[in-house]
């Protein structure tokens, strides 16, 4: 039925400038011993350390780790949770970008079940509730601090992987945009586009036959009333926003808008799922070593193009969020957009070797989880189409 819907949330979401300064007063309500995981630049910013001073004002002990990388390598986590089991806390906040924030998660699981990262991945493998967590994002992208999974890369698989649970659904998320004024443009334009991407994907998924089992089978249940209300207006945020925050990081207008966007976008799709641009890009991001936004930003306009004929209602009222005409002009509204950040407009632009299509191509149609998201079916033959269309920058017959 079209009237069904689902949301996962924190059981608080705090948003406005200036609101970090409520985080020790938050913290304390919730524990007593916090283990604050980040990374190295962040721990020696002075509003993080002003954040800290915040917390053992309010009586809160503090353990900070910092040694969270870039895609979370599944080892440091494990050594990370080692050092801190020790240390017992009874809280975790996570503060920074996406990593840092599912590097917490992650903690917060090792520390209340054991084990290993992969004993994990995939959805609804963990067992039971975590370490209460409280995130702080400090860029606006992944939605990380609503959504209930943790990605980390494995180097044994050599890919990224996931770990799906409502379980690690934050407890409280707190969204300061004056924490991203500092981000540079580059990382502004990669993370908004992931916000993009996420919400798009969202609005646009498969919408699976509601039953009982539904919510208890999956995490991500696709496309559904819930979901569409927080994607279509992360849409309209983002697209009001993002430019302007890439032109003018000083605009706290405009990262206001971007920082709601994306938290938006992960309220959206972390009950509908993400689909193909998600996927095709798990094997390019690991050929290139490139960021997840430029990449899944880069794929997104041949996506949607390829999936139009299943989504004219949804790039309609995409339309009418963003100011075009009609939803015939909304894919190469987003692309532009994307353009104008300074994203990569196709797969080779991104550095993607020309005699790796197939290999990606057969990587991409693996990923089950993603591509039963996707409106249309994708099959070998059709994802070895999308993918070349992609690395040559042509939309032109994908739909």
């Amino acid at each position: 039925m079209d009237d069904f819907g689902v949301m996962r949330s924190p059981r608080e979401i705090l948003f406005g400038a200036g609101q970090r300064h409520a985080l020790g007063g938050l913290v304390a309500r919730r524990g007593s011993r916090a283990l604050v995981v980040t990374d190295a630049r962040l721990a020696a910013d002075p509003q993080f350390n002003q954040m800290i001073a915040d917390l053992e004002h309010q009586g809160v002990t503090v353990r900070i780790d910092a040694s969270c990388q870039p895609d979370v390598p599944a080892e440091t986590a494990v050594a990370a949770a080692d050092a801190a089991r020790g240390y017992a806390p009874d809280i975790v906040v996570g503060v920074g970008g996406g990593s840092c924030l599912d590097m917490a998660k992650c903690l917060s699981l090792l520390l209340a079940h054991g084990g290993r990262p992969a004993d994990y991945y995939g959805e609804l493998k963990v067992p039971g509730p975590v370490v209460p967590l409280v995130a702080v994002p400090t860029t606006a992208g992944t939605g990380s601090e609503v959504t209930p999974v943790a990605v980390l890369s494995d180097s044994e698989r050599s890919l990224k992987v996931g770990i799906s649970s409502p379980y690690l659904i934050p407890d409280l998320a707190l969204c300061d945009p004056e924490l991203t004024l500092t981000c540079p443009p580059g990382l502004t334009a990669i993370a908004g586009a992931d916000a993009m991407t996420h919400a798009i994907e969202a609005f646009t998924a498969s919408r699976s036959e509601a039953n009982p089992a539904l919510v208890r089978d999956r995490v991500f249940v696709g496309k559904n009333i819930l979901s569409d209300h927080f994607a279509l207006a992360a849409i309209e945020l983002l697209w009001s926003g993002l430019a302007a925050a890439c032109a003018d990081g000083g605009d706290l207008a405009a990262r206001s808008r971007v920082m709601r966007g994306a938290t938006l976008a992960g309220l959206a799709f972390g009950v509908a799922g993400t689909a193909a641009a998600h996927a095709i890009q798990y094997p390019v991001g690991a050929l290139t070593h490139t960021p997840h936004g430029a990449g899944v930003a880069c794929l997104m306009p041949y996506v949607m193009a390829y999936n139009r004929p299943k989504i004219e209602p949804e790039l309609d009222a995409i339309a009418q969020v963003i100011g075009v005409a009609s939803g015939a002009e909304v894919i190469d509204a987003v692309a532009g957009l994307f353009q104008r950040i300074g994203l990569p407009r196709s797969l080779r632009d991104l550095g993607l070797p020309e005699d790796r299509l197939d290999w990606v191509a057969e990587q991409s149609c693996g990923i089950e989880r993603l591509l039963r998201n996707n409106p249309r079916p994708l099959d070998r033959p059709s994802m070895n189409r999308l993918v070349h269309a992609a690395f040559v920058g042509d939309t032109a017959g994908l739909s």
